[in-house]
């Protein structure tokens, strides 16, 4: 078998008019003798009839803390419906194809409603409808536990659907489609200059997701990487372009260190952050601090630790509960609200000197404050301002060449 996963997201089938594109493509690559595996999306985003987050809300007006168990019931539904309308619109055009939920195509999660992990895969079933000459339709973002309770996989989780899907049936390949051309060296709404990056590997891609670029799932990424998976991510409406995410070769990489053109790959931004500052804190209360913070569900980022004071970053909707938290225990602390954190992300930066003088330069040109900074192997990161995040990216767009092919 010459198996393809496919993934259609919200936008991609929103509308009849999509979802003919959707089955235009699937008509193309059954012609050229492949055997598809469709994962898609509820329909449309926030506001459409059937999108994820209208079908949340049909309960949270009747209660505002749903029942967890009944709220996956219900958002499990939106991909039914995608899923429905796809099936009948392929056998419209003469191809024939069977729809298959999350359980019934064998996905298996731990249980953790709105946010489960897949623990296994059983495509026994997918295999049985390929066998048959069908296109199989499966609803993303769902599957069901071992006692046969439905659970989803978090936002994203179509992606992860997908790739978990192509690990199972042994896919070489899996296509993401969206409403963007590709995976951008910055956001274009932000950038305009900004370009489709034709070929990126795992690690950037996952770093680029991790520091708020909404590309794709770094759950998914991640299982791609230890499947040695391709993906594939295009436009639903312009299906020849696109980017494509593997593996480079260390070949690659020497290739890519002489060219300091090349240097850095791609920027993303993250907004609706803040500052804390927290002086003369013993390492004990600390420590305890750190639990209060663990058991309320606040993830700490661009942690800098000195002997008189304790720097991070923290997401503002959790801002009430930290207050609260160092309030309890009479601290002396700072914040600064309305930051944004822009992270560059190259995985050849490693060993390369002066790539901080670099940022310093095109960001004091601009004269924009650095508040904080952090740094892996591939990225680093500078907050600043909100206020002074459009021209941040341009800077350092600019300053890095990522406008260059």
């Amino acid at each position: 078998m010459n198996i393809l996963v496919q993934k259609f997201g919200g936008t991609s089938v929103e509308s009849y008019e999509k979802m003919i594109k959707v089955s235009e493509i699937i008509k193309e690559y059954k012609e050229k003798g492949y055997d598809l595996v469709v994962v898609v999306s509820a329909m449309g985003r926030k506001g459409a009839p059937y999108a994820t987050d209208t079908l949340i809300q049909l309960c949270k007006e009747i209660n505002e803390e749903p029942s967890l168990r009944e709220l996956d019931l219900i958002m499990s539904c939106g991909e039914i419906i995608s899923g429905t309308l796809l099936v009948n619109t392929l056998k419209n055009i003469g191809i024939d194809s069977v729809l298959l939920t999350g359980a019934q195509a064998g996905i298996i999660t731990d249980g953790k409603y709105g946010d489960s992990t897949v623990i296994d895969i059983s495509p026994i079933r997918i295999h049985d409808e390929l066998s048959s000459g069908k296109v199989v339709i499966v609803t993303g973002f769902q599957g069901i536990t071992k006692k046969g309770e439905v659970t989803t996989l978090g936002r994203g989780g179509s992606d992860t659907s997908a790739v978990i899907i192509g690990k199972g049936i042994k896919a070489k390949t899996v296509e993401i489609y969206t409403d963007v051309d590709g995976i951008m060296t910055a956001d274009p709404k932000i950038e305009p200059n900004a370009k489709i990056i034709k070929n990126i590997n795992y690690d950037e891609v996952f770093q680029m997701a991790e520091k708020g670029a909404k590309v794709i799932h770094p759950r998914a990424v991640e299982i791609a990487k230890n499947s040695n998976i391709v993906l594939k991510i295009k436009n639903t409406l312009n299906p020849k372009e696109g980017t494509n995410i593997c593996s480079y070769t260390l070949t690659d990489i020497d290739s890519y260190r002489v060219n300091e053109k090349k240097l850095m790959t791609a920027i993303a931004h993250k907004n609706d952050i803040i500052q804390v500052m927290i002086k003369n804190c013993k390492e004990d209360i600390f420590t305890d601090i750190l639990n209060e913070m663990k058991k309320n569900g606040i993830s700490i980022d661009m942690i800098n630790f000195f002997v008189k004071e304790k720097a991070f970053t923290i997401d503002s909707n959790k801002l009430k509960i930290l207050k609260n938290i160092l309030d309890s225990y009479k601290l002396e602390y700072n914040l600064i609200e309305n930051c944004s954190k822009v992270t560059l992300i190259g995985s050849r930066i490693t060993g390369i000197p002066g790539v901080m003088v670099k940022i310093v330069r095109a960001l004091s040109k601009k004269d924009i404050k650095i508040l904080q900074t952090s740094d892996s192997h591939m990225t680093i990161s500078c907050l600043i301002n909100e206020k002074d995040l459009k021209y941040a990216v341009n800077a350092l767009h600019e300053e890095f060449n990522l406008f260059e092919e």
